[in-house]
């Protein structure tokens, strides 16, 4: 389970909660089953630290870091008169979402609740942030998914509404779609990125600036790379999964509510057009476009891209070495914007970079 729901030792638990509002001090999180790690930042979910669908190149930082620093982040996702109507307990998460609903006007064009934005002082545009996900926890005993109208890869055959109460039990590691399937929960968030170069930026396709990549690899232990669009960088996200299948296919994965900690760091040494990613065992390059054909193209010429300037393979030999040893994944197929994965894994490389 990459360490994700492990290690939480009972100071851990009562530091995080006396942190609860605080902003700017320090509280002590377990990653990784290792040692302590000292997270200088907390951000809650409040009416002033969430951005309600979209990424903002003018939005307001609700906090500001040094290039280094790590940062803890609850997120919520749902609606809370559905929870409740499908038998969740009104916790924390759920308070919080009412709240988001009673005191945000500004809302849209997207559907999701985005904790932030988070300014990393040094960073430029034509930098590229690297977001270490150190930890992602649960934060609810639940999850939910949706059948909507006219959404998702088959809308014609399902064209009604149809909600789903998901219990996760995370002593198991396991999501209770019914008594007899029992899904493996690996969380991650399906939406985080940097602030667009201008305006404002749906924050329901993924784009340039990362976005609702919905790509399931993105699990604690990962390190994503955003090019950079504005001073600061503007980071936000949301969007928490307790587990989904590459494709999305419904519309939405096992949507709960996750806290997350990260470090931020300001690459200057690196340049980028696309996000990109790096697993423990994997380098990943990723594709965005309507089309799904060109997003696998996009894909693979950013693999490309990757293979001649951080490998030293000519451009043939990196061709070849893609359709011999790197696989393509349809990371989701439903949120306009269609995303296509490509996965290099390191080990068939015989000497370290």
């Amino acid at each position: 389970m990459n360490g994700s729901l492990r290690g939480w030792s009972v100071m851990a638990r009562a530091a995080a909660a006396a942190m609860n509002h605080c902003h700017g001090a320090a509280v002590l999180v377990v990653v990784l089953g290792t040692v302590p790690l000292l997270a200088q930042h907390v951000v809650r979910v409040t009416p002033a630290t969430v951005q309600w669908g979209h990424f903002d190149a003018d939005g307001k930082p609700v906090l500001a870091v040094k290039s280094g620093e790590v940062v803890t982040m609850d997120t919520i996702c749902g609606v809370p008169d559905m929870l409740e109507r499908l038998g969740a307990a009104t916790d924390e998460p759920i308070r919080e979402m009412k709240q988001m609903y009673a005191e945000i006007k500004d809302r849209g064009p997207g559907p999701h609740f985005l904790t932030g934005p988070v300014a990393i002082d040094g960073a430029m545009p034509g930098d590229v942030l690297e977001v270490e996900i150190l930890d992602i926890r649960l934060r609810s005993p639940y999850g939910w998914m949706m059948i909507e109208p006219d959404a998702g890869e088959l809308p014609e055959e399902f064209p009604y509404l149809r909600e789903k109460l998901v219990p996760l039990d995370e002593r198991s590691k396991t999501a209770e779609f019914s008594p007899r399937i029992h899904i493996p929960v690996r969380p991650f968030f399906g939406n985080l990125g940097v602030a667009p170069p201008e305006g404002r930026l749906n924050s329901a396709p993924p784009s340039y600036n990362a976005g609702n990549l919905d790509n399931k690899w993105l699990v604690a232990g990962t390190k994503v790379y955003i090019p950079v669009q504005v001073p600061g960088a503007l980071f936000s996200v949301g969007d928490g999964h307790a587990a989904q299948g590459d494709g999305e296919v419904c519309i939405t994965a096992i949507e709960t509510n996750l806290t997350g900690v990260f470090r931020f760091t300001v690459r200057k040494d690196m340049k980028l057009r696309w996000p990109r990613a790096e697993t423990p065992t994997h380098f990943i390059t990723m594709g965005l476009h309507p089309n799904l054909d060109e997003a696998a193209r996009r894909a693979t010429k950013e693999m490309i891209d990757y293979l001649m300037t951080e490998r030293g393979l000519t451009r043939d030999d990196a061709y070849m070495l893609i359709s011999a040893g790197v696989d393509l994944h349809v990371t989701q197929v439903v949120d306009g914007t269609k995303g296509v994965h490509a996965t290099l894994p390191k080990a068939i490389f015989t000497t370290a970079q």
